[in-house]
């Protein structure tokens, strides 16, 4: 297995496949490199893919205490495996968690990326819901730590943003569960409360939103309430972004709806090396609702 050691010692495990312009894949809490198995299938046939497991997630390290793990954390080990397999600038495609530390890459560590999707991004971020978001963190870390992620996952697996993928595709759902399950207790917990729990809200960090220019696609489910709100926000406020919304969807789009989630993503990383994604012009945001001439 290969293996790319951090700045604070952490082995990271990944998977490098395909040959031609970089493309890294960045997993959610409840995944890790093989749930973007449909997306590596998909896209090695014209571009080089990396799945990379996070810290915490087996078989990459399992730090043993939270203070090993934190957002900048998370965005400085995606740098970590850009830099260390010499792939500047690379396409990033980040699910949910994912997604969080993919956006904060196009802030802090621009140049490492050709372009940004951010899939079911937003968990605490709409206004008014970080407080439930954070206590929500506590608790389920405390039931992971104190059940175990083999036990949890099941009860964890089956939110009301999940289910949509189980009506969808029971094998593939049964196969998530079940991947899930194997987790690591310390690494999930940790993750919880090293990124989770005290990641910054998104809209704390609009000014730098506001300056970004790194090319950006944006996607959320209809049916994934926490992220819907984010999502606006984020397409009203980085002027490089557009904004997917993918029918009957929940949080786990790229397994849910491989087909449409690969083509939505291949159609916009084709405009980006095209040179051809362009910024929003301002005055779509004059306010006017009928139009011009109005008085």
């Amino acid at each position: 297995m290969p293996y790319l050691t951090t700045d604070d010692g952490v082995a990271l495990h990944y998977e490098d496949v395909g040959e031609g312009t970089p493309m890294v894949f960045v997993h959610e809490f409840a995944g890790d490199h093989r749930s973007w198995e449909p997306q590596l299938r998909f896209f090695s046939r014209r571009y080089r893919c990396i799945a990379f497991d996070a810290r915490g997630y087996l078989p990459s390290d399992v730090p043993p205490t939270p203070a090993s793990y934190s957002q900048d954390r998370a965005t400085d080990d995606i740098a970590a495996i850009i830099k260390g397999l010499n792939l500047a600038p690379a396409h990033v495609v980040g699910l949910s968690m994912g997604a969080f530390a993919t956006l904060h890459l196009g802030l802090r560590h621009a140049p490492l990326a050709r372009s940004l999707v951010a899939a079911g991004v937003g968990y605490g971020a709409a206004p008014g819901k970080r407080e439930q978001f954070q206590a929500e963190v506590e608790i389920t870390a405390g039931k992971i730590r104190d059940q175990g992620m083999d036990k949890m996952a099941d009860i964890y697996g089956r939110g009301p943003t999940r289910l949509q993928y189980e009506r969808k595709d029971p094998r593939g759902f049964a196969e998530f569960i079940a991947q899930l399950a194997e987790h690591s207790t310390l690494g999930s917990t940790n993750t919880m409360l090293g990124v989770q729990r005290v990641r910054p809200a998104l809209g704390d960090l609009e000014a730098g939103f506001a300056a970004m220019k790194v090319p950006t696609l944006i996607i959320a489910g209809d049916e994934d309430d926490p992220t819907l709100e984010p999502a606006l926000f984020l397409k009203r406020t980085i002027a490089s972004a557009a904004l997917l919304v993918m029918p009957h969807c929940g949080h786990t789009m790229n397994l849910e709806d491989p087909d449409a989630f690969n083509r939505a993503v291949l159609d916009f990383v084709t405009m980006v090396d095209a040179g051809r994604w362009p910024l929003r012009d301002p005055s779509t945001q004059a306010g006017g609702i009928l139009g011009g001439g109005q008085k």
